[in-house]
């Protein structure tokens, strides 16, 4: 056994020293479910985000796109799994049954993956926009996260994400500069988009928001999504975009961006599992489970493998 504290208020002192927290340590159950929680979802939204994109795996155009897309989809599942094995080692679920929990439609996922890639053009938007309101999100969670052993996996996760958010900087700038074709086909997904990852990030942060007194976020929702829609909606707009927000205002003397209102309720539905394609998603990630089960099954049966000559293993 790790460290223990005598009460919650020592233990938000040592996080708010910097102290880091370690699986072994007996953090405060509040903390450990909380993370735990918040860990899950981002496994989750990681396998799932990986699902959308093995779907286009064989519709993606052109040799050079569909390595990428291959190289993608491993890594986004590569993601998931080694966010769950961090959640397990917390001891509240075993990594099966997280699993068994997604596909059941008990666990949450992020809103961007309850809706469909119907073209293209919306696989450059998720890359795009997407993937850069999740690395957002990371990177000020890595910042200062308090949890040891999720800080040192985000490392790696941050690094190969950001790959994943240029290559849709690239797809974008190729679209841009490609016919009239191309670019209304990325405007149409650009309409389709932009608020679902807008509202990735979240409402406005609750005051007592514990992840933010926990030091698991670094940032307010507000805050990160104001720098979101601050960065990219000048940068499509100097593209000829146009930003599906009929309310957003430039101050060209202070030189910023700001949305206008936003309709929390896609994302309140998406949450609930009622997302415009959260039926499909999650049925045909059962599916897969289910097909599967015969491999899980032969590798919990499989027979202890006979040591050979002089101990060593056949």
């Amino acid at each position: 056994m790790g460290r223990s504290w005598a009460s919650m208020v020592a233990f938000e002192a040592f996080l708010d020293d910097g102290g880091i927290v370690e699986v072994d340590d007996d953090m405060p159950d509040a903390y450990r479910q909380a993370v735990f929680a918040f860990i899950e979802m981002h496994a989750n939204s990681e396998l799932m985000g990986g699902l959308t994109e093995r779907d286009w795996i064989p519709k993606t155009p052109g040799l050079r796109h569909k390595m990428a897309v291959l190289a993608k989809t491993q890594d986004e599942i590569g993601h998931g799994h080694l966010l769950y094995m961090v959640a397990a080692d917390m001891g509240i679920k075993h990594r099966r049954e997280m699993l068994e929990d997604l596909f059941a439609g008990r666990s949450r996922f992020h809103n961007v993956f309850h809706y469909r890639a119907k073209t293209w053009g919306d696989q450059v938007a998720i890359s795009f926009l997407v993937d850069a309101a999740a690395l957002a999100t990371q990177q000020a969670v890595f910042k200062n996260c308090s949890y040891g052993p999720y800080r040192r996996i985000l490392k790696r996760i941050i690094t190969e994400e950001g790959f994943h958010m240029r290559m849709g900087e690239e797809r974008m700038l190729l679209i841009a500069e490609g016919t009239e074709i191309q670019r209304a086909l990325f405007q149409a997904s650009l309409d389709d988009w932009w608020w679902p990852a807008l509202q990735l990030f979240g409402p406005d942060s609750q005051p007592d928001d514990v992840l933010l007194r926990w030091h698991i976020k670094s940032e307010r929702n507000e805050v990160l999504r104001a720098r979101w829609v601050q960065k990219f909606a000048p940068l499509l707009i100097s593209y000829g975009f146009t930003i599906p927000d009929p309310d957003l205002v430039h101050d060209p003397e202070a030189g910023t961006w700001t949305s206008g209102p936003i309709d929390w309720e896609p994302l309140r539905r998406t949450l609930a599992m009622g997302g415009p394609d959260s039926a499909r998603r999650i049925a045909d990630a059962a599916a897969n489970w289910a097909d599967t089960g015969w491999v899980r099954e032969a590798m919990d049966h499989a027979p202890e493998r006979a040591p050979g000559p002089a101990g060593a293993a056949v």
